[in-house]
């Protein structure tokens, strides 16, 4: 039996394909740079090996997976074409897995993770269920009916799939180093819509979703009332949000999610919407719904002594604005204080009075140095750019995070794509 070998195994999708492949019993391994990330802790637990780049560690018999990050410079993939092995890039043989199981495809600009999460933990429980999620979560039924998996719209990597079912959070302007503008956005989702077999649940509150057209039906869900399934009634409790469900006009359930916000609300019908089409029970849906425990860096929050510090992958000015609204739902009698860390000089730059207006709504704002990629020219844009447009705003480094004990009772946001993560260690390790 072949060897799956995972060149560039810590990456998100990397990880968690490789976690799958293991789940159903196929021999794995894979290959990285020495450097720490959250994604090799799943495959340390389940024994998977990772090993640092060498040539050597490429041998005839195997199934090469290479992440789209490396080429022919790695040492790894010109060992595999000077050995004549095919090396199958990450989208392309993830596009071919898919095809043996009734595959969903959750794509937009933003909550992909959650939602992929939220349909995992739900449909799962109804029927034999393999995910793969974006925060490198991925988890393998050998007998598996649906594979439930996050689809990039990055450099239209969600074009290497033909998937059964298609949900579409939304379609926003982002990743300004490939795409050039909204339109460029809504065409790739265009031509994924184009490419699905049986339907596509899409939220029809989003203005460019409402234009897309595809071979398939298409299923509208969101809180505007022409909407085929319906979120109202939405209230904010002590367990969650609580909130009613129309089906074309008719009431369905009612449901509490542990989350907070609009945008937890939406997700939430898109799950409903794709599980009442493939039959799942309304007590089952209703249940899972109720007890989904979140996903990686998703307003993961930990309590230190009275403050209360939540870590989030917002790094978008529309995912800052609805996690900070989240954030002052549940905890709306608390000062809500961002540390944020842009990610990329690019995004930065596109959108420095978006992220400025979006940070603004909280009550007090720390700004980390812009974390930079490796794919863009740096140019002259500093922090200080964004700092000048916010008020309420201060610089802050990794060893000035003491500044934080003085919002005592506060809830301290950490939200970025980059390494915001060692801003919170540091100062968890101060207190």
């Amino acid at each position: 039996m072949t060897v799956y070998h995972f060149i560039g195994i810590k990456g998100s999708g990397m990880s968690a394909l490789a976690q799958v492949l293991h789940d159903m019993k196929y021999e794995v391994q894979g290959s990285d740079v020495d450097k720490k990330f959250f994604t090799q802790i799943p495959l340390e637990k389940k024994g998977i090996k990772i090993l640092p780049f060498d040539k050597g560690n490429i041998q005839m018999g195997q199934t090469i997976i290479a992440s789209p990050a490396y080429n022919e410079e790695n040492e790894e993939i010109s060992e595999a074409i000077q050995k004549s092995i095919d090396v199958h890039k990450y989208p392309l043989f993830l596009g071919q897995f898919i095809q043996k199981f009734t595959s969903v495809a959750v794509t937009g600009s933003h909550g992909k993770t959650s939602t992929t999460g939220l349909l995992s933990h739900v449909l799962g429980a109804a029927k034999p269920t393999s995910y793969l999620i974006g925060d490198g979560t991925g988890k393998g039924e050998e007998n598996s009916e649906y594979f439930v998996f996050e689809a990039c719209e990055y450099r239209r990597h969600f074009l290497n799939y033909k998937p059964d079912y298609a949900i579409m959070t939304n379609i926003d302007f982002d990743h300004p180093d490939y795409f050039s503008d909204v339109k460029d956005v809504f065409n790739a989702f265009q031509e994924m819509a184009m490419q699905v077999k049986k339907g596509i649940i899409a939220c029809g509150d989003d203005e460019h979703l409402q234009s897309i057209h595809a071979n398939v039906p298409i299923v509208f869900y969101g809180l505007e009332d022409h909407n085929d399934f319906q979120g109202t009634n939405i209230k904010a409790t002590p367990e969650g949000t609580k909130f009613d469900v129309f089906v074309r006009d008719t009431f369905y359930g009612t449901f509490i999610i542990p989350g907070y916000g609009a945008h937890n609300v939406k997700n939430a019908l898109a799950v409903i919407a794709i599980c009442d089409y493939e039959g799942v029970s309304i007590e089952i849906i209703s249940e899972q719904l109720r007890t989904f425990p979140g996903v990686k860096r998703r307003f993961s929050e930990k309590r230190i002594g009275e403050q209360v510090l939540i870590d989030d992958y917002a790094h978008h000015p529309t995912e800052i604005s609805a996690t900070i609204e989240a954030t002052k739902q549940k905890y709306s009698d608390r000062e809500v204080v961002a540390i944020f860390q842009p990610h990329t000089f690019t995004r930065t730059k596109t959108f420095l009075d978006d992220f400025a207006k979006s940070l603004s709504k909280a009550d007090q704002v720390y700004l980390c140095d812009i974390f930079a990629s490796a794919r863009e020219n740096v140019g002259t844009l500093t922090i200080q750019d964004l700092q000048k447009l916010i008020p309420n705003s201060k610089l802050i480094k990794e060893d000035e995070m003491d500044q934080l004990k003085q919002h005592c009772t506060g809830v301290l946001l950490f939200m970025g794509a980059g390494d915001i993560q060692k801003f919170q260690q540091a100062y968890e390790n101060i207190i």
